[in-house]
């Protein structure tokens, strides 16, 4: 009987030294995808100081001790709201102009952000072509200590925001918005923002939505920044 085929040394060792640099290629790649680092925020000067008045809301969250902990988000992410084009429900601000909300500044004071009307409200940013997301951060109002309802965060591919939507963040236990009954907590405003965890969502559109504050019935943005890669 003839023996079989054998393959030769010289082969076999090429072989193995191309699935061991495959192998080590795709360690690295994940390596990579995996090698986060904290976001780093550009925050303006704290508004406010002494014992703010009191807020009290049924889902309102506890005060936080410290500083805030980091929010990891992979190397080389950018704000690629930066100067986009914002929509609103209210395309007539009682006070400034929705490109106030994605100029890059984010003081609190009076002429650097966009009251809206009364009740339910939205605003709205256009990427302008789909990115992976990361984290959306928020700056509603910090000159005082005051929180924001019915606060949501959607993202989605169609401007109408009618299919593929992408609900990242929801406080709205009343169902308010029509959005459905949200579980996130209600929160006091302050001069580092709110970070919003976008969990790798692809979307070219941002909307946020509001509905009054415990100050007044009206809505508020200083600046919105969607953090993905470019």
């Amino acid at each position: 009987m003839p023996k079989p085929t054998q393959m030769p040394t010289t082969f076999k060792r090429r072989a193995a030294l191309l699935a061991a640099a495959g192998l080590a290629l795709c360690l690295i790649a994940t390596a990579r995808a995996d090698d986060k680092v904290p976001l780093k925020l550009d925050l303006p000067k704290p508004m406010f100081v002494g014992t703010p008045v009191p807020v009290r809301l049924p889902n309102l969250e506890a005060p936080r001790a410290g500083r805030r902990p980091d929010f990891l988000v992979p190397k080389g992410v950018a704000n690629l709201a930066l100067n986009k084009k914002v929509t609103s429900s209210d395309m007539e601000p009682v006070l400034g102009d929705l490109s106030l909300i994605t100029d890059g500044e984010k003081a609190g004071d009076e002429g650097n952000y966009v009251e809206l009307g009364k009740g339910k409200q939205w605003v709205q940013i256009d990427l302008e072509k789909p990115a992976k997301l990361y984290a959306i951060v928020v700056w509603h109002f910090h000159s005082q200590a005051r929180a924001y309802k019915a606060v949501a965060v959607q993202v989605s591919n169609d401007a109408s925001f009618a299919t593929g939507v992408q609900t990242l963040y929801n406080s709205d236990d009343q169902n308010v918005l029509g959005l459905g009954a949200g579980k996130d907590p209600t929160y006091i405003e302050t001069y580092e923002g709110r970070i919003v965890d976008a969990q790798g969502a692809s979307a070219r559109y941002v909307r946020l939505y509001s509905s009054g504050n415990t100050t007044s019935e009206m809505n508020h943005y200083i600046e919105v920044e969607a953090y993905g890669m470019p």
